[in-house]
């Protein structure tokens, strides 16, 4: 199995930019996919990007694209949100989630393995 640990959350205003880290360890010689989602208080878990470890085309929900963008290092075996031009509204939680396998999912359900979170406050 993989563990997933994520750092890079904290506060920033209006505007700002953050990037989360999102570092695997375990089982990571085998081919995995990576999702980013967020829970906001009161709102079901949201999928924002997903990235395959061998493959260049991540995918991205529409309220994120354009803002956000999904990279990896294979190499510190770590998957990156960059998350730019941040508002109110992205205050929340931020999970990655891993599961086996090269096929790209929106689905939580998907996702067999999750990180503890990280939290995102942008202020007005």
């Amino acid at each position: 199995q993989v563990q997933l640990v994520e750092s890079g959350g904290g506060s920033v205003q209006t505007g700002g930019s953050l990037r989360l880290s999102c570092a695997a360890s375990g089982r990571t010689n085998s081919a995995y996919v990576v999702g980013w989602f967020r829970q906001a208080p009161g709102k079901e878990q949201e999928f924002l990007a997903a990235i395959n470890w061998s493959g260049p085309n991540p995918d991205y929900a529409d309220s994120v694209k354009g803002r956000f963008t999904i990279s990896r290092d294979n190499a510190k075996n770590t998957v990156y949100l960059q998350m730019n031009s941040l508002e109110p509204e992205d205050t929340a939680i931020y999970y990655c989630a891993a599961r086996y396998g090269v096929v790209l999912h929106q689905s939580r359900y998907e996702y067999n393995y999750w990180g503890q979170g990280t939290r995102v406050t942008v202020s007005s």
